[in-house]
């Protein structure tokens, strides 16, 4: 096998990605005799045009990143060939000291909302599952999720939309309390998955890439958050592995991630539910046309 490194892009880097982090941290991957090349997709370049150009191989998504293309008639896309998350991974936390939290305390107050196009997408329909008013909401928007944290600290906002570990981090530092999963409160759901270009998933790297990756799908669903914590604490240099810890607990008792990575029609129809009813896209795309699986 060659012995460049995989060129893995991440949308958002996060301890909910924790199958994907671990299969380079927990040595899963050099086991597979690769390395890779971790990083964060540059907030300016479009993914498919790195992708045409060969700069990158693997790249974490959403299978709801490939209706917009797909809306414009646009074909050579990625496809997506492994889930990394069944659930939504964001959290609410409000002000320390709260002591108690209703949906309905969302009318009327002010709430940074991550206003990306999935998670806002998932947010309404959370919303409107527990009968809130969204129209009643503030969804205060200060940028993404650093911005969206510090803002929260600097006193801004009633509450705050985070993925974990910065809801954890902020309770550790009493700077704030998790009130809600939306995990908990939206179905299982085609949320976040990995996705190649369908050449590359002919390649040998590619099945080797899968086979690392199995192994720590089930390394992060059976084994202590505490451990998990460690093996990614390199990963996460301004965050403690209390907080670390404590975001992979709260996603393993969610049943965030699933032993068999496929990606199931049932679950990638739920996605465009949710999106068809947030009003994001007026049509639904195939699921022929968006998944592969690679078992």
């Amino acid at each position: 096998m060659p012995n460049e490194p995989l060129r893995i892009m991440v949308y958002r880097h996060s301890v909910f990605y924790s199958p994907l982090i671990a299969t380079i941290a927990g040595g899963f991957l050099e086991a597979e005799g690769l390395e890779a090349a971790y990083f964060q997709k540059p907030p300016q370049r479009n993914q498919y045009e790195m992708f045409r150009y060969g700069e990158v191989d693997i790249m974490q998504a959403a299978v709801s990143t490939s209706w917009d293309p797909l809306s414009k008639g646009i074909r050579d896309i990625p496809v997506h060939f492994a889930q990394i998350n069944q659930r939504d991974g964001f959290f609410l936390a409000g002000r320390p000291g709260r002591s108690s939290f209703h949906w309905k305390d969302l009318e009327g107050a002010r709430l940074l909302a991550d206003h990306a196009q999935q998670p806002l997408a998932m947010l309404k329909y959370a919303l409107h599952l527990k009968a809130v008013d969204v129209s009643r909401v503030q969804m205060n928007h200060v940028g993404g999720p650093d911005a969206m944290e510090k803002a929260f600290r600097d006193g801004h906002g009633d509450f705050v939309h985070l993925q974990g570990p910065a809801p954890q981090q902020l309770e550790k530092d009493g700077a704030g309390k998790i009130l809600a999963a939306l995990g908990e409160t939206i179905p299982p759901v085609a949320f976040s998955s990995l996705m190649a270009m369908r050449e590359f998933l002919q390649t040998d790297r590619a099945r080797a890439f899968m086979q690392a990756y199995l192994r720590a799908l089930r390394f992060v669903i059976e084994s202590p958050a505490q451990e998990i914590a460690e093996i990614e604490a390199s990963f996460f240099p301004a965050v403690s592995i209390e907080a670390i810890a404590a975001a992979i607990s709260r996603y393993q008792q969610l049943g965030t991630w699933r032993s068999d990575p496929r990606i199931t029609r049932e679950q990638y129809e739920m996605a465009m539910d949710v999106f068809l009813f947030s009003g994001v896209f007026k049509e639904r795309y195939a699921y022929e046309d968006v998944v592969v699986s690679l078992l």
